[in-house]
């Protein structure tokens, strides 16, 4: 199996949901740091959805635009709101790319913004 990394955009299958939890088989990316997503199966990631007027004025969602790199198919957002860890050999469906150090940068201070770091 390859490495999970953060930054990678993966795709994830996260029935069933309950609520408002994110569901179905969608893009993620993760934002542990690789000695955790190296040594442990349960990663945190950031579900991508797609995007909207409204959800890009969202102050930590962060608008993300399709590339070969991330392998997005449409402009899409990361929902930093929406964080969870996931056990990566029972959910991982595929991996698509990765995202730009500046992408990260900006889910990061999303990040900060919501755990008040």
């Amino acid at each position: 199996m390859t490495s999970l990394k953060r930054g990678m955009v993966i795709d994830v299958d996260l029935n069933p949901t309950k609520g408002a939890e994110t569901g179905k088989v969608r893009p993620y990316v993760i934002v542990t740091n690789d000695v955790y997503n190296e040594r442990v199966p349960v990663i945190q990631v950031v579900p991508i959805t797609g995007w909207s007027e409204k959800k890009e004025r969202i102050k930590t969602n962060v608008a993300l635009m399709p590339s070969r790199r991330n392998g997005l198919s449409k402009k899409s957002v990361a929902d930093c709101l929406q964080t969870r860890p996931i056990d990566h050999r029972q959910r991982l469906v595929n991996i698509r790319g990765e995202l730009t150090p500046a992408e990260m940068k900006q889910i990061d201070e999303a990040l900060k913004i919501i755990f008040a770091l």
